[in-house]
């Protein structure tokens, strides 16, 4: 990379990019703001065991000193774990970098990154979307704006818990966002593997995704395809007892005024609370699953040629 650059790209993730291999972004805000100590650093380990695992290459974002780093080492896991870094969404990259900040970055910052380097394919837990009572506050995650305009296919659980999912599935089809439900015709509501909300189209294979993408990038199309994968079966909740979970845990952030961007991970954590540790677990696992699928598309994807 240039001295201009705000990237420092591993040395294996360069290589990898030079040749046209598989590659699988992730993102670090999961690290830093999704889920507690020591089951974050637990996530980010499982992820990229298993992208290696199916044959691909992780690439983990953040920010650290004002750089954006993809491809994290033990010792930048542990940095961002301990030490209360901020959250960095796509409209704050070029602050946080003018700041030298340090910091983990969302599924929409992320989008931005894997994007401008070429990488094609990213995993994630699940998105931001229209959150729970949004209607009020406008509370609307970046990550739908960020999907219209970023050609990658992503990896994902359904929208996060705390969101509103008919009003999310709606936002995504007036952005012309694709989604696909990978062996499911039902979209998954994060640890819920049905949410009582149907997919537009559904996908049994890999090769099937990988087909579509191909199409999207024929077509010229700039926005990404979502695969809604749901969880694990054996780790997934009922959907009436996180429901329940959610709107105890709106209530209570609305009571301590908490809104913004320290809402999320506070409703993440009260959620986890409130179902004994068990969303933790499921979202340990989901987030296994998403890595395992994204690798397989990614590589079926360097596979795959355009026809003559």
């Amino acid at each position: 990379m240039t001295p201009q650059s705000p990237f420092d790209v591993s040395d294996e993730i360069q290589v990898a990019l030079g040749l046209g291999a598989a590659v699988v972004a992730l993102e670090s805000a999961v690290v830093t703001h999704g889920l507690p100590y020591p089951a974050n650093l637990e996530a980010a380990r499982r992820m990229e065991r298993t992208i290696r695992e199916h044959g691909a290459v992780p690439a983990a974002v953040a920010l650290i000193g004002g750089r954006v780093r993809v491809g994290l080492a033990e010792e930048d896991l542990g940095y961002l774990a301990a030490r209360g870094v901020v959250k960095v969404g796509r409209r704050d990259l070029a602050v946080a970098i003018a700041r030298q900040a340090s910091g983990g970055t969302t599924v929409s910052a992320t989008l931005a990154v894997a994007h401008a380097l070429g990488v094609r394919v990213q995993a994630t837990g699940g998105i931001g979307g229209v959150h729970v009572g949004a209607a009020p506050t406008w509370d609307i995650s970046a990550d739908l704006d960020e999907l219209s305009r970023r050609p990658l296919v992503l990896v994902c659980s359904g929208a996060k818990a705390i969101c509103d999912v008919g009003a999310t599935l709606e936002a995504l089809e007036t952005r012309g966002v694709t989604v696909i439900g990978y062996r499911t015709v039902r979209f998954p509501y994060f640890y819920v593997a049905d949410s009582g909300h149907p997919v537009p189209w559904s996908a049994d294979s890999v090769a099937e995704i990988a087909a579509i993408s191909r199409a999207k990038e024929r077509l010229g199309d700039m926005s990404a395809l979502l695969v809604a994968n749901p969880p694990p079966e054996q780790w997934a909740l009922p959907a009436d007892e996180v429901a329940e979970a959610v709107a105890r845990a709106v209530t209570r952030a609305e009571t301590e005024g908490i809104r913004g961007g320290d809402l999320t991970p506070y409703l993440l954590s009260e959620v986890d609370r409130l179902t004994r540790g068990r969303a933790v677990q499921a979202n340990l696992a989901l987030l296994e699953a998403n890595a395992a699928l994204a690798a397989q598309i990614a590589v079926a994807l360097t596979e795959e040629r355009l026809p003559a």
